[in-house]
């Protein structure tokens, strides 16, 4: 077995400069999903390259379509006749892959999915996602390593989510989009990405209000037909170089994306004493000195997002005072501070929460990803460390992040990708 590749990051370098995120990697896979709702080509602009993608389209081509990657640019292509079993390497291999559940079992009648993988940051259960598409009439089970809906016909409902879950949001509203009838869901995922779906599922003939609040109504149509759609930008990737600046005593400009997407995050960063502008399509963080603590805790959105955590802990480890991190999400995600204390943070776990006392600098060693977001946060973390710092396991970080390393050298780091 080879050497993974690393990233050797220099310390003690300022960003500065300007970046434009693509497509968000959490909109792109579950509307690549949502393809399977029509015959014909659907075009997606504006696509993150990230290594997810290839990895979707795996899957959709082992369910029968055929999809090509020019660039920033996916097609799909939908036959009049989809395979319902999802259950093969590919699907396993990441998370979003559960997105083909709703589609399947709305156009096919049937989905095989196999139970998916992804980041270790804490169990991710299927539960509502099954308990949303009996509502609508399927029946569902776990079998094999797999989870079976059936279903006749769907028929719409009145559901109410126990947690504003973003993948059963999704999965409930791209099979009610084909159900009879009308399906109210309460409680909903109110995050961008769920907006982005929605547009994408109305312009292809579906009938969905309320998207973005926590109602959603969706009038069930006969058939959607194929559309092309721009994926609304990355948030989380924008949230890094955001807390990248500020961690850094930088300066950087960020594009392409929408600033009230990251508003609790850029409202954080105006706490601990940066300077935040905000435009139509972006945002710029200028932070002039050590940062100033301030504590974070994550919650569905418009809450902090669990994805930035690991930033936020990046910036709490070097910023003057005491911060505390709480998360509400994902119960594995501290794993990350495991990592940061290798770095010199002073760190302390206590249940969902951590309390972090800023040092003035980390100090410089190997560390390991565990997931896209820590792989990132880490990487922040090396650049406020004195010295080299190896960062391990990078393939995590290349499922999120497009060109991470070349946007941070155009920025000014000096980072290094290394077999």
């Amino acid at each position: 077995m080879g050497v993974k590749e690393r990233f050797f990051v220099q310390g003690g370098t300022r960003l500065q400069g300007s970046v434009r995120v693509a497509g968000a990697k959490n909109s792109v896979l579950k509307l690549m999903a949502a393809s399977l709702l029509a015959e014909g080509t659907t075009t997606l602009n504006n696509c993150p390259e990230i290594l997810d993608v290839p990895l979707m389209q795996k899957v959709l081509e082992g369910l029968g379509c055929e999809v090509e990657i020019e660039g920033t640019v996916v097609r799909i292509h939908t036959p009049a006749e989809v395979s319902s079993h999802a259950d093969f390497d590919a699907v396993r291999q990441f998370r979003a892959s559960v997105a083909v559940l709703g589609p399947l079992t709305a156009r096919c009648g049937e989905a095989i999915v196999a139970l998916p993988g992804g980041d270790a940051i804490g169990s991710r259960p299927l539960d509502m996602h099954q308990s949303g598409l009996e509502k609508l009439g399927a029946k569902t089970h776990i079998e094999h390593g797999a989870v079976v809906a059936r279903a006749e016909k769907l028929t719409g409902a009145k559901i109410s989510l126990d947690f504003p879950s973003v993948g059963a949001t999704e999965n409930i509203l791209t099979a009610a989009v084909l159900a009879d009838g009308r399906t109210v869901l309460d409680n909903a995922a109110r995050e961008p990405e769920i907006v982005d779906l929605c547009e994408m599922l109305n312009s292809m003939g579906a009938q969905i209000q309320g998207a973005g609040t926590s109602t959603v109504t969706i009038d069930g149509v006969d058939k959607l037909r194929p559309t092309e759609h721009t994926v609304v930008g990355d948030r989380i990737v924008a949230g890094t170089w955001a807390y990248a600046a500020a961690m850094t005593g930088g300066d950087v400009t960020v594009g392409g994306i929408a600033p009230r997407h990251l508003y609790l995050a850029l409202a954080k960063l105006k706490t601990t004493g940066a300077a935040v502008e905000t435009y139509e399509q972006g945002f710029r963080v200028r932070m002039d000195g050590r940062p100033q603590a301030v504590d974070h805790q994550t919650l569905p959105f418009p809450g902090f997002p669990t994805d930035l955590q690991p930033m936020a802990i990046g910036l709490a480890a070097i910023a003057e005072g005491t911060s505390v991190i709480t998360e509400n999400v994902f119960e594995s995600r501290f794993r990350f501070v495991d990592e940061m204390l290798r770095l010199g943070a002073d760190a302390t776990v206590d249940g969902h929460h951590v309390v972090l006392h800023g040092v003035d600098k980390l100090s410089s060693t190997d560390v390991w990803s565990s997931d896209i977001r820590a792989g990132a946060g880490l990487v922040l973390a090396g650049l406020v460390a004195d010295g080299e710092t190896v960062v391990h396991d990078v393939e995590h970080i290349d499922r999120g992040y497009p060109h991470f390393v070349e946007q941070l050298n155009q920025l000014g780091a000096s980072v290094t990708r290394v077999a």
